[in-house]
């Protein structure tokens, strides 16, 4: 041993020996600290997958849907949560369409590996986990609205609506290129109102289903951003891509109501215009 140098006997450097409850503990920490690593990854991986194709209210606005690369979610508004979702091996779905809070939706595929063909309507019951109605078409599918009667399907340059019941061609629509899907439908059973753009630019063409008239009225000098209708579809709003104003329309005889400037920039988000009932506007 070298001069002024120390050693510790053997006895003095063996450490204890951990017990096996120790043992135990460090073993299940371990195990924890794994499982919490792997769950992270996963949550990750899920977000990263999760990317957002399309939202969309309900016809009430209590509730949202929102499609995605993997499947579709659906979310309460008031308070917020969300309230279901559906994966879907990876698929895409493009569209999803309530009705109301019921069980049965419209869904259309999209993305980079859709769910359906982009040129179909699926009617998908949840309760039954399986599609009890299709409808197909030789363009791609732009917006679909639902009533608890029928159905409007929207495609670049014409709409149809059909019956719910038997899914007959009740009527078909010539519009103008149509690719953002802007059509509004009135939710409430008194009337049923369909605005959609007509054939030529800024116009808007409004069905009034229940007293069988067609109505036309001349919106903007623009190309149309998105229309809403109130629930009752007596009231009418219209934003174009030029501008920031909305315009406030009567369906019942076209007259415009009401000029309501905006401090955004409105683009093609219908959400901008959908006041359910209108009820802060006055005249």
């Amino acid at each position: 041993m070298m001069p002024g140098s120390t050693s510790l006997s053997p006895m003095a450097s063996k450490s204890p020996s951990p017990s096996r409850q120790q043992m135990s503990d460090v073993q299940q920490d371990q195990n924890v600290n794994v499982k919490e690593n792997q769950n992270q990854e996963q949550a990750e991986s899920q977000s990263r997958d999760w990317t957002l194709l399309s939202v969309g209210f309900n016809q009430d606005h209590g509730c949202f849907a929102c499609g995605t690369e993997t499947g579709f979610r659906i979310y309460n508004c008031d308070p917020f949560k969300e309230t279901f979702r559906r994966e879907t091996d990876g698929a895409g779905i493009a569209i999803v369409e309530m009705l109301f809070r019921c069980n049965v939706l419209a869904l259309v595929g999209g993305g980079k590996n859709p769910r359906y063909s982009p040129n179909k309507v699926m009617i998908w019951d949840d309760f039954q986990s399986r599609c009890i109605g299709e409808l197909s078409f030789r363009s791609e599918v732009r917006a679909v609205r639902l009533r608890r009667d029928c159905i409007v399907v929207v495609l670049e340059h014409k709409i149809y609506v059909y019956s719910f019941e038997n899914l007959k061609v009740l009527h078909q629509i010539e519009t103008l290129s149509n690719m953002k899907g802007i059509c509004a439908l009135s939710p409430a059973s008194t009337a049923c109102v369909l605005a959609c753009p007509g054939q030529r630019r800024g116009e808007v063409r409004i069905e009034l289903y229940s007293v069988k008239k067609t109505r036309f009225v001349q919106a903007h000098e623009s190309s149309l951003a998105c229309l809403a209708l109130s629930q009752s579809g007596s009231l009418l709003a219209t934003a174009s891509t030029k501008g920031t104003l909305i315009y406030v329309f009567s369906t019942v005889d076209g007259t415009k109501l009401q000029e309501v400037g905006c401090w955004f920039q409105i683009f093609s988000w219908p959400v901008f215009v959908c006041s359910p009932d209108f009820h802060t506007l006055k005249w």
